[in-house]
């Protein structure tokens, strides 16, 4: 119990200290959002009308306590630049964003795992050298580099694709798989990378131990110590790098959105901070870093599940 305690105070610890910075980091943008809504025409006056509707005039730690006070509440507030509320914002983007992303860590589960596997079985052969290399090439591209690759390749070359827009599953989901599929993809390569180079060097770790060698001695196959043994114990520091890797997934989904148009949560992110429309883009940076200590949260929880030796401040 005390160890769950701790992590949920440990949680919402963090969460403050990045709504902290979230606020005050945008308060030392340059730029007056309303001078922004009203345009360079507008004069004192207006101005400083519309920053008194807004509560731009008061002090940055009132606005913040009001900020928090409303998220509490469930109010995000009004978009400055779309005049509504913020919620209604991120309700239509947040969709787009989450589908990609967890599309993309399928793939990435998919095929990754099994691959890792393939390849420290295969461990000293050509094959497993040749896609070791791959590997690395995998984690040193970006993911947007893959983008405009995918983009080159089954767009422009083999016209294999003519569109981007975005279809929903719930829309088409033939139409869905053809959207999601290439931004997916692109996110994905980098993350597969990671996970065969990790799992990999965990088998062959775990192949040195003195408990496969028994388990050898005793007659069992390669492929029940592998499954039977080996595997229960590479799934420990795996779950992790997955978690980290899912956190990461979509930030990095919000970056390929701008590289395949898509209207989710990093084509708005452009455009707010553009427009300095900060209710906007102070919930939705606050949303993401929730969502990342949330997945972290739980990695922390299945790790205590699978190995009990975890404990507090180990």
């Amino acid at each position: 119990m005390r160890f769950y305690l701790y992590k949920l105070s440990m949680f919402g610890l963090t969460l403050f200290i990045v709504s902290l910075m979230i606020f005050f980091v945008f308060q030392l943008l340059p730029g007056n959002p309303a001078q922004i809504i009203l345009g360079l025409d507008a004069d004192e006056q207006q101005i400083h009308y519309l920053e008194q509707e807004l509560g731009l005039d008061k002090s940055a730690i009132v606005r913040y306590i009001d900020w928090m006070a409303g998220i509490f509440q469930g109010d995000l507030g009004e978009s400055l630049r779309y005049q509504v509320p913020v919620s209604d914002v991120l309700a239509e983007r947040i969709p787009v964003t989450t589908s990609i992303a967890i599309f993309s860590m399928v793939l990435t589960v998919i095929v990754g795992i099994p691959l890792g596997i393939l390849i420290a079985r295969m461990n000293g052969k050509r094959i497993a050298v040749f896609l070791s290399m791959f590997t690395q090439l995998g984690i040193s591209i970006p993911s947007f580099w893959f983008g405009f690759m995918l983009i080159l390749l089954f767009s422009v070359t083999l016209n294999w694709v003519t569109s981007f827009e975005y279809v929903a599953w719930s829309e088409d989901f033939f139409g869905a798989l053809q959207a999601h599929l290439l931004p997916s993809l692109a996110i994905a390569i980098s993350n597969i990378a990671v996970v065969i180079r990790y799992l990999r060097n965990t088998i062959l770790d775990q192949n040195k131990m003195d408990y496969v060698r028994t388990a050898t001695c005793k007659g069992l196959s390669e492929r029940a110590v592998l499954y039977g043994h080996v595997l229960r114990n590479a799934c420990i520091p795996i779950i992790t790098i997955i978690g980290l890797i899912t956190a990461d997934t979509l930030g990095g989904s919000i970056i390929i959105e701008n590289v395949f148009a898509l209207p989710g949560l990093g084509s708005l992110l452009i455009q707010s901070i553009t427009s300095r429309d900060f209710p906007l883009v102070q919930s939705m940076v606050l949303y993401i870093a929730a969502i990342v200590l949330v997945i972290h949260f739980v990695v922390d929880l299945l790790y205590k599940f699978i190995d009990p030796r975890i404990r507090q401040g180990r």
